[in-house]
């Protein structure tokens, strides 16, 4: 008598649950307009370095996209080709004629942005770029994408925008928050203690020995940072040091898998 196996119809209530478990990658990377630091142009490398990552959400500083010149020149748009991803720009200010400023790239649609100006008055233009983007039908995730500047006076009055104009909390808003980027806070200031009353933050040394991201070749500083809302679950992060990461920028990538909370 030939046994016969029953196979076990999915069940839909527990797909439904693994899909919404699913977790997603996120990468933060200042990478100096692409010059490394034996001053010439890595932006491919840059490019591979991110690739290697496999990220699904990269918020990107300090880049310059300039028009009409060789497809490396237009590093936002050379960067996402590489990667097959959408990119939006968040301009600070006009460098050698082109846009300059933080860029975030994603896999997934992109449904609404927003740049926001933190510029100080006498210093270097700072922004925030915000982007909306389609996780799956029913789940969005809001990406701030900073950074900040380098005087203790002025992050402070950056850190109070962000808040006062509610920034971080203007509506629109039905899904998780991640904010991101370059912070310019070698020890904590008030932009810090803000984020962390509000948000959890990605805290890489408690996972590594490491949590330095600047300057790469000898990192003495943590400036990069990721914050998130509780409608996330950190699953894991890491830095990334190696010999590519070394040179093509003077700063080293930080890289967080979340999955939904709960």
């Amino acid at each position: 008598m030939t046994k016969t196996t029953k196979f076990q119809q999915p069940n839909p209530e527990t797909e439904t649950r693994k899909k919404k478990q699913e977790s997603f990658r996120v990468v933060t990377y200042n990478i100096h307009k692409g010059r490394g630091l034996d001053r010439r142009n890595r932006i491919q490398w840059v490019a591979e370095i991110l690739q290697g990552l496999k990220p699904d959400i990269v918020a990107l500083q300090e880049v310059l996209s300039l028009e009409g010149k060789e497809p490396e020149a237009h590093q936002a748009r050379f960067i996402a080709e590489a990667l097959g991803f959408h990119f939006r720009i968040g301009e600070t200010r006009r460098l050698r004629g082109g846009a300059y400023g933080n860029v975030t790239l994603s896999r997934f649609p992109v449904l609404f942005e927003k740049n926001y100006d933190l510029s100080h008055a006498g210093r270097e233009a700072r922004g925030c770029l915000r982007t909306d983007l389609q996780l799956e039908p029913d789940r969005l995730l809001h990406v701030y994408n900073l950074h900040l500047g380098t005087a203790f006076r002025e992050r402070r009055v950056q850190a109070k925008k962000l808040f006062d104009q509610k920034i971080l909390k203007e509506g629109r808003r039905t899904g998780g928050s991640l904010i991101l980027g370059d912070f310019n806070e070698w020890i904590p200031g008030l932009a810090s203690r803000l984020l962390g009353t509000h948000f959890q933050r990605v805290r890489i040394k408690t996972r590594l020995s490491r949590s330095r991201t600047y300057p790469g070749v000898l990192p003495l500083l943590s400036l990069d940072h990721i914050y998130f809302e509780e409608q996330l679950e950190l699953v894991r992060a890491a830095l990334t040091r190696n010999r590519k990461t070394l040179l093509a920028s003077d700063h080293l990538p930080i890289v967080a898998d979340f999955r939904p909370a709960g």
